[in-house]
């Protein structure tokens, strides 16, 4: 019976993988063979009307995922959250600075509030199905460069157009490279936002990642994240901290349940009976994420993660009135007059927290506390819940400005290059108030800066087993999971008064054994003559 069941897994296992063979296997359409695809083209918008001509329905469906819209209705409070409107501590905010961040937005031309959400041809389909020469750049609202240019202007820096033709009749499936164009570069740079993504993902090896290593697996985003009408599931703003549920076939409807969660492909009983301590270890998972003990520290794959930004220094000039930057001894920017100060992390051992899936997000309009840390977003969790797992999380400190008589954060403009973005002028006044005028926010006049937090939940560069956290990263006086609430650690919690009346049975005990043997050695002769 044990080997039936050991063939029935391997069989399973086997089925599961089926959808990753498939997904990665070559097209049945030569794109270039297209009559609509030969162009010419002038714009991104006359390709997405070439695509549409065959692929009808997918403007459409992408119109209703969050990654066209930027905001979806927050599962708390039935606020509109999303990147369009939400706060954060890196590049603190969308709005007013829409044609330089709409490079990371799947459509074109979205560059103020009069963008036209509902018009198929402002969608961008280049953006997910290049495969390779194709750029998005920052301050062209969403657009590549359609001609030779100096950008930005007066830089001496030059882009060549793009074939719009060629790079059409090449499409193809997402790649990591193609996600990774936003997801490695959010916040401000390669690295600098999640910890656990970033540009060594594209060509990562077995120790950084297991699923995405070359010389293994080598997934693809969407093996994990599987798309329906091109909704793709495991959002960091909508997640799926416990699931309960066994192993499900990929490919195939499950309604609801997020795909992209550990337990869908591993189950909720992850450690093979084989393995000793199977049983235990599975008990572990019912308290545990499988990302606590399989992502012992990420931002392993040489890219360096933002852990703190601290934007009050921003602004400093050298004597000649030039903005400079400054670099550490491996030569990462650790200073940028236009940006502020940075504490990089490589290697970070995560901070660890209770975590149901629930995240608890700062509004605009939010009144803050400014005499402590203000967090911009909080994991919810109840210690112990049966909905609610140890998570590890990336802890990041910020510093930005705030109103100091609203008492309320402050979105700069700082990107668009014109008299009022910080970037341009280092003038925070005028940044401040076109930040507030342009997102509809009062603004006093008077302002100064707070000091902020964020989390984000550490998921990708799962490390090979042999590397995953053994017992005594937790059950010992120095623990991983130290100051974490609701639970008792054999080996690193203790009750004092408990340890000493142990030591002193046990004390009792060998004490009794001595004085037994000693006895017994002393009257070992006595009766013999009898």
């Amino acid at each position: 019976m044990h080997k039936k069941i050991k063939w029935l897994r391997y069989g399973l296992s086997a089925l599961l993988l089926v959808p990753v063979t498939l997904a990665t296997a070559s097209s049945t359409a030569d794109h270039s063979q297209f009559e609509a695809l030969q162009g010419p083209f002038s714009s991104g918008p006359e390709v997405t009307a070439a695509c549409l001509s065959c692929h009808t329905e997918a403007a459409s469906q992408i119109m209703k995922t969050r990654h066209w819209t930027w905001e979806y209705p927050d599962p708390l409070t039935g606020e509109m959250l999303g990147k369009k409107t939400m706060i954060n501590g890196f590049c603190i905010g969308d709005r007013s600075n829409e044609a330089f961040c709409q490079s990371c937005h799947i459509g074109y031309g979205w560059e103020d509030d009069t963008f036209d959400f509902d018009e198929p041809t402002q969608v961008d389909c280049l953006a997910c199905h290049n495969t390779g020469e194709y750029q998005k750049i920052a301050g062209l609202a969403g657009h590549p460069a359609y001609e030779n240019m100096e950008w930005p202007k007066g830089s001496g820096k030059f882009l060549q157009a793009i074939d719009l033709i060629t790079v059409a009749q090449e499409v193809g499936p997402t790649s990591r490279e193609t996600c990774g164009s936003c997801h490695f570069y959010g916040g401000g740079g390669d690295g600098v936002k999640h910890g656990d993504l970033d540009s060594s993902l594209v060509h990562a090896s077995h120790e950084l990642d297991v699923h995405m290593a070359e010389d293994g697996l080598n997934f693809s985003c969407s093996d994990c994240h599987q798309t329906d009408q091109h909704q793709v599931p495991g959002s960091r703003t909508s997640m799926t901290a416990a699931d309960t549920d066994p192993a499900m076939m990929r490919g195939l409807s499950h309604g609801d349940r997020n795909p992209a969660s550990c337990q869908s492909c591993h189950g909720s009983e992850p450690h093979d009976s084989s393995f000793a301590h199977a049983s235990r270890l599975n008990q572990h998972a019912e308290t545990l994420a499988c990302q606590t003990c399989h992502i012992p520290a990420f931002s392993r794959g040489g890219v360096p993660t933002k852990m703190g930004w601290d934007w009050s220094e921003a602004g400093q000039l050298t004597e000649d009135g030039k903005p400079f930057v400054t670099r550490d001894a491996s030569g990462h920017v650790i200073y940028d007059s236009r940006k502020g100060s940075f504490v990089l992390g490589e290697n970070v051992q995560p901070v660890y927290q209770w975590f149901d899936g629930r995240v608890d997000y700062i509004q605009p309009d939010t009144v803050i506390d400014p005499s402590g840390r203000v967090p911009i977003n909080q994991f919810l969790g109840q210690a112990g819940a049966a909905d609610a797992r140890i998570w590890p999380v990336k802890l990041f400190h910020g510093k930005q400005p705030y109103d100091t008589q609203l008492n309320t954060l402050l979105v700069p403009q700082v990107a668009i290059p014109n008299d009022t973005a910080f970037w341009y002028n280092f003038d925070w006044d005028k940044a401040l108030k076109v930040g507030a005028e342009t997102s509809g926010s009062p603004f006093s006049g008077q302002y100064d800066f707070v000091e902020t937090s964020m989390v984000w939940p550490i998921t990708h560069m799962v490390a090979p087993k042999e590397q995953a956290l053994d017992c005594a990263s937790c059950h010992a006086d120095v623990s991983r999971l130290e100051g974490v609430e609701g639970i008792w650690m054999p080996g690193h919690h203790r009750y004092h008064l408990l340890d000493w009346l142990g030591f002193s049975l046990a004390g009792l005990i060998l004490l009794g054994s001595a004085v037994h043997g000693t006895l017994r050695v002393l009257t070992r002769n006595t009766g013999r003559g009898h």
